[in-house]
């Protein structure tokens, strides 16, 4: 039969062949940019491990040859938008599936070039598609399964270095410990909030800064300061819930219809439907959008004297100098746009094939703002680190605690004090590429052991 509304319109046998070429061609309407080498390999990872489970009625050759496509590092060029979430991924898989019968564009090499003849460059042959092959290989959830994996990789790396860049902060603002004991969160036992407070309590274990000012009247710090395991931690949970998601799609059948071959059956249902992803991927987005939120209010408390108590924005010839004034603007303007990103994509539906697919998922959009929003928190987390170091420096001769310096080292190594106004858009580039690539990370965790 034909496909969405024209399920219902039967096609002879001798048109098999020109059915999926033609439904392959017509999906692969996609637009923007185009999708990276690493997203467009898990979208093709993926569907191959869904279709080898052998419930969606696609030929050994067919799946060999998406296979021969990963090993050779052919990647076809998949547009980043054009996908409503159900039924599954069609437009962006469609775009894959044509470089497999010779059309389209693809990247090997570093060259894009036409999908047949980069198939040629590797010895491989295209494929022509029979019964089934087309929708089985166009109808899934992999791109954003895949989009939404890779972001969530990012925000588990990014969860221990918001504790870093928290901790750092603690030491330039002079803070107390006392919030972090464990009796307060033995009280409380979410899962999250109690790795947070111990991975706070190893970070500033041994720091002279707070030995230095044990004895002010300060009793208790911001909300920024003393609630970062409630609020930290609230976004490990939401983290762990995402994870179960995504690793549950990732070995799942999403494709219609469905064959059992063992009961001789084939079964129309709905598997295609993002929902799942779409409701994860939104919760993720909004659980990075809060980490960077009250990184800011630390960069800021950091940069203002009147909650500080260090020079105005971080800088001693303050008049003559900004120091870090616009930094804190940068990191605001960041997270004033996961505010917009973080609103959620799956309260919406827009009916698609004539109101036969009259409610869909939304859960690519939901993917690709959980990605864009871990970008962002990257930048917000390396503003907040550059200006807590800067604050740092105004709390010598005491140093800060065996992981705090182990992170202050680090960042030293990429950037000097700041002792004079000078562009710092590059120290940001730098410390943004340490905080993403879990450098900062590995440098905490070589000193003083893995961070829950």
């Amino acid at each position: 039969t034909g496909f969405g509304k024209f399920s219902e319109v039967s096609i002879s046998a001798d048109a098999t062949e020109e059915l999926q070429r033609n439904l392959i061609r017509s999906h692969a309407c996609g637009v923007g940019q185009p999708f990276p080498a690493e997203v467009v390999r898990t979208i093709m990872l993926l569907r191959a491990n869904a279709l080898v489970q052998g419930h969606s009625g696609v030929r050994r050759a067919t799946l060999e040859l998406l296979l021969d496509m990963l090993n050779n590092d052919i990647h076809p060029v998949i547009p980043e938008q054009g996908s409503v979430g159900a039924s599954g991924d069609l437009c962006p898989l469609a775009h894959l599936v044509l470089v497999m019968i010779g059309e389209g564009q693809a990247e090997t090499g570093g060259q894009v070039m036409d999908g047949g003849a980069a198939l040629a460059r590797h010895g491989l042959k295209p494929i022509s598609l029979g019964a089934k092959e087309g929708l089985a290989l166009i109808n899934g959830t992999q791109m954003m399964n895949a989009v939404g994996a890779l972001a969530l990789h990012k925000a588990q790396l990014l969860a221990k270095t918001a504790d870093i860049a928290a901790a750092l902060s603690w030491e330039g603002l002079r803070g107390t410990d006392a919030a972090y004991d464990a009796k307060v969160h033995a009280l409380r036992p979410h899962a999250g909030q109690s790795k947070v407070a111990s991975n706070m309590r190893r970070l500033v274990a041994g720091s002279a800064i707070r030995q230095s000012h044990l004895n002010c009247p300060k009793v208790q710090d911001a909300y920024s300061l003393r609630c970062v395991p409630q609020v930290h931690g609230a976004g490990r949970d939401a983290l762990s819930y995402v994870a179960h998601v995504i690793n549950t799609e990732m070995n799942s059948v999403t494709d219609n219809p469905l064959l059992f071959p063992e009961q001789g059956e084939v079964i129309s249902g709905g598997n295609f439907h993002g929902q799942p992803l779409a409701l994860a991927l939104d919760f993720l987005g909004i659980a990075l959008s809060e980490w960077a939120n009250i990184s800011e209010r630390r960069t800021e408390r950091l940069v203002n004297p009147a909650l500080s108590g260090l020079p105005a924005f971080l800088t001693a010839g303050g008049g003559l100098n900004s120091g870090m004034m616009i930094a804190q603007y940068t990191a605001a303007a960041l997270v004033s746009e996961n505010k917009v990103l973080a609103h959620p994509a799956c309260v919406d539906s827009i009916p698609t094939s004539a109101n036969q697919e009259d409610h869909v998922s939304m859960g690519s959009i939901a993917a690709r703002k959980a990605a864009r929003i871990a970008e962002h928190l990257a930048s917000v987390l390396a503003i907040e680190v550059m200006a807590a170091c800067q604050g740092i420096e105004f709390c010598r001769p005491h140093q800060p605690g065996v992981g705090t310096g182990a992170a202050y080292q680090a960042v030293r190594a990429e950037v000097a004090p700041l002792m004079e106004d000078r562009p710092l858009y590059t120290d940001i580039a730098k410390l943004t590429n340490l905080v993403a690539s879990g450098r900062l990370l590995q440098a905490v965790e070589d000193a003083i052991g893995a961070l829950d």
